[in-house]
């Protein structure tokens, strides 16, 4: 008797110690502490696009001007401890002049990255490593990558792959909306059938610099070249699922079962667009287009000319306001690739500030809300840990490896 009863005290010691964790009032308590807890890292902001703007201050919450929806106030109120700022250059003419003025451009905006970081230098640090990223959230800083979107500045110079790796630059996207000297776009029509010869040079020296590979904006047969060539983990650190919304943008699911087998991870985008199949606007639509076309390229575009475009675009959204699809739609996507690719392959970009944002995350400050409906659906604190910023920071730290190799 004596031992039975010595054997029940052992258990109940046991089954006390399984639940020695915080108790939660409610779910949104419950979500706020994981979001605060778990290292959160967004993959991709077009934000570095404003840091030329008189206009814009980098350390003051810009909200009420809806300049951005990124800046440091807001990264704090949202509780995103890193992010991705890509130094964006659209698509121009393919010729050795033009290829000069993209490399400029990509410099500037690296530079201009630094400056923040400098100026900011008690809130925020450049990350160059997942090992430095995870040092500045210690020290209560935001950890500020570098990314370079469209792999259009390298002309057809290899060597400025290495150069890019030493500027800080930590992904190229190998492409935009149009084809480049590297590969097919999904925006365009078939020029290589996937990578260019030149591309794949510039994957095996990614590969070798230790560079990350991001396929987002890339064609399906670029993507299936990239796979089939690179022996270093890959991303997409904006796309969603084709499967829940038909766009050439997005992944189909034997896409993301390859990037599972290699070890990579898809970040998943917001932008509202790729994320639900939006309802027809043709006269949104040609408005648009028409801005496109009288502003041409916006890189070629003065200081003056880029705040009127921007001043219309947005324009736009209040004459033509357009539904946007909800968190609820994102965490969809999540819940697909997941049971396509596994929890171990996929993250979070949002693409703000270049399109990105949904209803009820529409800047920086609201990234909680996708958290709270991870875990709403039942997506324990190691599962929100991964997508939320593990999962890259594993594939960052293998491409390292892989190079020093």
């Amino acid at each position: 008797m004596k031992k039975n009863a010595l054997f029940l005290a052992s258990i109940a010691i046991a089954l006390a110690s399984c639940n020695t964790g915080p108790k939660f009032k409610s779910i949104e308590e419950e979500a706020a502490y994981i979001h605060n807890k778990v290292f959160t890292v967004d993959s991709h902001t077009d934000t570095p696009m404003s840091f030329s703007s008189k206009s814009f201050d980098f350390s003051k919450d810009n909200s009420a001007s809806g300049r951005s929806k990124v800046d440091i106030p807001r990264m704090e109120k949202g509780g995103l401890d890193g992010i991705f700022l890509a130094a964006f250059i659209g698509q121009g003419p393919r010729n050795p002049e033009a290829n000069l003025k993209a490399k400029e451009r990509v410099d500037n905006i690296i530079k201009s990255i630094y400056v923040e970081a400098e100026k900011n230098k008690d809130k925020t640090g450049i990350a160059l490593n997942s090992k430095q990223a995870y040092e500045l959230e210690k020290e209560g800083k935001r950890a500020l990558f570098i990314g370079i979107e469209n792999g259009y500045p390298l002309g057809n110079e290899i060597s400025l792959v290495e150069t890019y790796h030493d500027m800080g630059a930590r992904y190229i996207t190998l492409v935009h909306t149009k084809n480049n000297d590297i590969c097919d776009s999904s925006g365009d029509t078939t020029e290589y059938h996937g990578l260019s010869a030149f591309g794949e040079e510039v994957v095996k020296e990614m590969n070798r610099t230790g560079i990350m590979i991001d396929v987002s904006h890339a064609s399906d047969e670029s993507f299936y070249d990239v796979i089939a060539l690179t022996k270093a983990p890959i991303i997409a650190s904006h796309s969603c699922a084709r499967a829940l919304c038909d766009h050439n943008r997005n992944m189909t699911d034997d896409m993301l079962k390859k990037l599972a087998e290699n070890g990579g991870v898809v970040q998943m985008c917001i932008l509202s667009d790729y994320v639900k199949t939006p309802e027809p606007q043709p006269e949104r639509d040609s408005a648009r287009m028409a801005m496109r076309e009288r502003f041409k390229n916006y890189e070629d575009l003065d200081e003056a000319q880029k705040a009127e475009r921007r001043k219309e675009w947005y324009a736009l959204d209040s004459i033509y306001p357009q539904k946007l699809a909800y968190v609820t739609d994102v965490v969809d996507h999540i819940d697909h690739i997941v049971s396509i690719a596994g929890i171990d392959h996929v993250g979070i970009g949002t693409d703000f500030d270049g399109g990105g944002g949904v209803t009820d995350c529409n800047d920086v400050s609201q990234m909680g809300n996708i958290t709270l409906e991870l875990v709403k659906r039942g997506y324990t604190e190691d599962d929100i840990r991964k997508i939320w910023g593990a999962n890259l920071m594993r594939v960052l730290y293998e491409v390292e490896r892989l190079a020093k190799k």
